[in-house]
């Protein structure tokens, strides 16, 4: 039987980032339930990186993780993680209250806001119609993230740091006999002092597993699909388009147009499929606010966000269950927090001080623990 310090449980950018940070020190084994890591919501991210989207805590988060994006540790990866794509943020004639109120927000964490006027606007993305967009906002150091560079690269320094992975690997039995933890999988079973919960829509269902009560994780189904770029622009420049509202948004990819409806619908943990309402709904809204005329969908998907009630991210000891540890209810935004996630995850595996930089945001234990989700008792 494998045994190990820390078994994490799911492959997906989240328990990655944070088997490499542990093993570190740790021994460490990832379990990822597919055939291969990244298959679920990590593979389906819009790719953004933004300072200003999500609740004050998912915001610190996302300041303490740029770095490691942009300066990412020598070796880590062979490719940059991120380029530049400011994020516009735009708004009809009847949404400039919503928009104003949105620009003052967000300059409390991107004091380098930009306010554009519907010309500014229009001139950045030409389809814009000038008769829709009535105000607008920039987040200019906003970026695009290579996802599947960083999980690889995550994947990679678990490796050389001699862990393992193991894939094929879903949990299905979980049993705390004498201070450790009994791992049946269907690729085996293991034994580990420490588990680590990264199983994003599951999350809550490992937790039965192992007799932990549950933090009411509520996983979203999120939609998105690709058009043709209108022909005639050089649309690489622009930046992502995201309307006030939240209905929908759009960017460049790869020479075509991503477009989402920014759908949130309640799903049970499933392989999330995208519904033809939902990428007809996008087009609707798309094509209302530009003069964009889609011929074709040439490719849709939909992936998971899980949430718990307050919208932040659950990081932290079970305190009821030993050895039991949480990394779930990254919402939409668990890409660009896995770096800082993954920091504070290993300093609380450790029972060692946060970093610094961590604890001066504010973020700890107390602020991102299980025992805010659960009722008393």
């Amino acid at each position: 039987m494998l045994t190990t310090d820390v078994a994490v449980v799911g492959g997906g950018m989240a328990g990655a980032s944070a088997a490499f940070a542990i093993s570190a020190r740790y021994r460490v084994i990832l379990l990822e339930r597919e055939a291969f890591c990244g298959y679920h919501s990590t593979g389906r991210s819009a790719a953004s990186f933004t300072e200003n989207y999500g609740n004050a805590v998912i915001r610190r988060l996302a300041r303490a993780s740029r770095a490691f994006f942009e300066r990412p540790p020598p070796g880590f990866a062979e490719v940059p993680l991120v380029a530049p794509r400011g994020i516009m943020t735009i708004g009809r004639a009847d949404q400039l209250a919503a928009l104003g109120r949105a620009f003052e927000r967000g300059r409390d964490s991107v004091p380098d806001l930009i306010e554009l006027d519907p010309a500014d606007a229009v001139t950045r993305v030409p389809i814009l119609r000038s008769d829709y967009v009535a105000g607008g906002f920039l987040e200019p150091r906003s970026l695009d993230i290579d996802v599947h560079a960083v999980h690889q690269a995550f994947l990679k320094g678990l490796r050389e740091r001699g862990g393992t992975l193991l894939t094929d690997a879903e949990v299905l039995a979980l049993e705390r006999r004498h201070g450790l933890w009994r791992v049946g999988t269907r690729a085996g079973s293991l034994e580990a002092a420490n588990l680590v919960n990264a199983a994003g829509a599951w999350a809550d269902e490992i937790a039965a597993l192992a007799g932990a009560r549950p933090i009411g994780l509520i996983p979203k189904r999120r939609t998105a699909f690709l058009v043709d770029a209108p022909a005639g622009f050089a649309v690489a420049s622009w930046p992502l388009v995201d309307d006030v509202g939240e209905v929908f948004y759009f960017k460049p990819d790869a020479g075509r147009l991503l477009v989402s409806p920014s759908d949130a619908t309640a799903s049970p943990p499933t392989d999330a499929q995208p519904e033809e309402l939902d990428v007809a709904i996008g087009l609707e809204r798309m094509q209302r606010a530009t003069t964009l005329v889609v011929k074709r969908v040439s490719h849709k998907w939909a992936g998971l966000r899980s949430f718990v009630s307050d919208g932040s991210p659950v990081a932290g000891w079970d305190g009821e269950i030993d050895g039991f540890y949480w990394l779930a209810a990254q919402g939409g935004y668990g890409i660009k927090t896995a770096p800082a996630l993954a920091r504070l995850s290993a300093a609380l595996i450790a029972h060692d001080v946060l970093p610094a930089d961590l604890a001066e945001a504010g973020l700890s234990e107390a602020v991102l623990g299980p025992t805010r989700c659960r009722a008393p008792g």
